[in-house]
């Protein structure tokens, strides 16, 4: 609380400016040559602050990372602004024009909410937490839209809203919680609340059992750029027990249509590899029937084809061989064919792909892929490179 104190003085706001851009291998003799003018804390805080700024600039981009306050926890906690935006769009489609925000962090999805149109009521017990997120609203120019609430969230009245949204807190001192009642609070709590508002949207970890998922909900798994960032269970939008997949950039929402499971099929000349989004969501089945695939076994989600037929929910390659798992078949073939550039992908195979590049030790002009993965239930290579 102290070091957010310093940096909201115009001291502190200046020096975080001068020291905006420094890299790690400066600090030192920026520090040094800092303390010479200012008090020794407020330059500790400013670079400490700086450091944050710059890995935030994943998640937030670099203009609002450059004018947001930060702590490690928030940094790795909070929402991708990518991910944030497309909730945001899509509660504001629901005709959502005011949300509590229960559980806001650092401010993140609240930000998001407000440049969407939407106003927000951002609650967190943290007082540090809280403050930061009233910072960054001052700092990104929505203090209007949103207002911080130190409390605790389960005491909160959120009669009045058009929606509640709430994300969890899903580490513990352990690390990472896999359990949805070991949230904080916990899932049953955040349902409780969700269903007693006309709209709601609660933040989970990908990986929640589909069992777990309430039939009143409808669950959305997104990714973003290819990787799986969360699932989200929402109430209130008129498709209780449907599932999707959403990918970003985009968004492509994938629904599901209550397909069975697709066949078991001989390797075609073309395999797909879903989005891991559409794997989490089950929904693997919708996307062979799109590209009129079957799959390579039925325990793993890569699906064969004859003919390409290109999706935005599943990569795409065409395959050239089909052997059995064997290094030094591997190693003669690329030898033969001179890669130097091996990508190793790997679904139901013990072996490590780095391990699998040493032995191999790939030289020359080309490029090629290599699934190792099981077909019909037996080890298997298959080589390829990406279409298109």
């Amino acid at each position: 609380m102290n070091d957010l104190a310093l940096l909201l003085t115009p001291e502190g706001r200046a020096l975080l400016d001068e020291v905006r851009d420094t890299e790690p291998a400066q600090e030192l003799a920026v520090a040094t040559r800092l303390r010479r003018e200012h008090p020794a804390e407020l330059v500790s805080a400013a670079l400490g602050q700086a450091r944050l700024r710059q890995r935030a600039v994943a998640k937030f981009g670099a203009e609002d990372a450059g004018r947001m306050f930060f702590t490690p926890n928030g940094v790795e906690q909070s929402t991708r602004a990518s991910v944030a935006t497309y909730r945001a769009r899509r509660l504001r489609e629901l005709g959502v024009a005011s949300v509590a925000d229960l559980c806001c962090g650092i401010g993140g999805d609240a930000v998001a909410m407000a440049r969407a149109g939407i106003r927000v009521l951002a609650v967190d017990r943290d007082p540090l937490t809280a403050a930061l997120a009233r910072a960054n609203a001052e700092a990104l120019g929505l203090a209007a839209l949103i207002e911080v609430r130190e409390a605790d969230v389960t005491e909160v009245d959120t009669a009045g809203y058009d929606a509640v949204f709430v994300d969890p807190a899903r580490r513990g001192g352990r690390g990472r919680v896999f359990d949805p009642e070991a949230y904080s609070p916990p899932l049953s709590w955040a349902v409780e609340t969700a269903l007693k508002a006309p709209r709601a949207a609660l933040k989970i970890a990908p990986g929640i059992p589909h069992e777990v998922v309430p039939d009143r909900a409808e669950a959305e798994w997104i990714s973003d750029g290819g990787d799986v960032k969360e699932a989200v269970l929402w109430f209130g939008t008129g498709a209780p027990g449907s599932v999707r997949a959403t990918l970003l950039p985009g968004p492509r929402t994938l629904v599901g249509r209550g397909l069975p499971d697709p066949g078991v099929r001989p390797v075609g000349r073309y395999l797909y590899e879903p989005d891991g989004a559409v794997i989490r969501a089950h929904l693997v089945a919708e996307v062979a029937e799109e590209v009129g695939g079957g799959l390579l076994d039925p325990t793993i989600a890569y699906i064969t084809a004859d003919a390409p037929r290109p999706t935005p929910y599943a990569s795409a390659y065409e395959i050239t061989d089909h052997l059995p798992f064997n290094v030094k078949k591997l190693k003669a073939l690329l030898r033969e064919r001179e890669v130097g550039t091996l990508t190793v992908k790997k679904r139901g195979s013990a072996v490590e792909p780095e391990e699998l590049r040493r032995k191999v030790r790939p030289q020359g002009p080309n490029a090629a892929t290599v699934f190792l993965t099981r077909v019909a239930g037996a080890p298997a290579m298959l080589i390829g490179h990406p279409l298109g």
